[in-house]
């Protein structure tokens, strides 16, 4: 579980978050949408602490951390193993083929054995449709399998939770589609997972759950029926910016 309690968080004189109180339950697949500026990647990264909150409490396996005060090298790195994050632009080992890339971590993080961390990092390769691309560097993948690797990449980590920040905002919409059936499948074979993204269609049928932000707070928090069904009119205005 992952639990945020009266969390804030301000940028010079803006407020990102404002008293944010939100619980994460595991095997659900929770879809965060909003307008741009609302809050939602500030929202997912504090969940990774790669943002910092001023104020406010964050609960993640029974361990609770409080923003107002220092966070140590070892909680934030105990945080970052529990919560596997996929950026819009996934940062990539260019150095290293894709297998190399995807074994980094679980070898030298997780103290893996190498033969176990290969085994393990085909498979995940294989499950995200890009096995042939193992022995292949970074620049020699498409923006689509680039994404993928990243998914494997966070996965081979075995977080408790994965964070996916807009992971298809910078694809085609053929690629867009490819990634996202990915993650649907991912969501039906309950996978806990917490994703910012702008498709509404992605939203509707793969999410357990839906929180919609606005201005720093959470105006919704529900089911996705409910969500594309609710009579106030700020969240019709919102989804009515999607349809032509």
């Amino acid at each position: 579980m992952l639990k945020l309690e009266n969390v804030n968080k301000t940028y010079s004189e803006h407020q990102a978050l404002k008293d944010i109180n939100v619980t994460f339950n595991p095997k659900e697949t929770t879809v965060i949408v909003g307008p741009s500026g609302s809050g939602k990647s500030t929202l997912l990264r504090s969940l990774n602490l790669l943002e910092r909150p001023q104020t406010g409490l964050y609960t993640i396996d029974e361990r609770t951390i409080n923003f107002a005060e220092h966070i140590d090298t070892a909680t934030t790195l105990w945080v970052r193993r529990k919560t596997g994050m996929v950026f819009q632009q996934p940062g990539m080992f260019n150095q290293l083929t894709i297998l190399g890339n995807v074994i980094e971590a679980p070898i030298h993080v997780l103290k893996q054995k190498k033969d176990v961390a290969i085994t393990e990092a085909h498979h995940l390769l294989e499950a995200v449709g890009i096995g042939e691309t193992a022995d292949r560097y970074p620049y020699q993948l498409s923006g689509g399998q680039t994404q993928r690797a990243a998914i494997a990449r966070a996965l081979a980590m075995h977080p408790s939770y994965l964070l996916l920040d807009e992971p298809t905002s910078a694809l085609d919409p053929e690629t867009e589609a490819q990634i996202l059936r990915i993650l649907k499948k991912m969501a039906e074979q309950n996978e806990s997972m917490i994703i910012v993204t702008h498709n509404m269609d992605f939203a509707r049928y793969a999410a357990d759950r839906i929180l919609f932000l606005e201005d720093g707070r959470i105006d919704f928090d529900g089911s996705p029926n409910d969500f594309f069904e609710h009579p106030n009119e700020r969240i019709k205005k919102f989804l009515n910016a999607f349809k032509f």
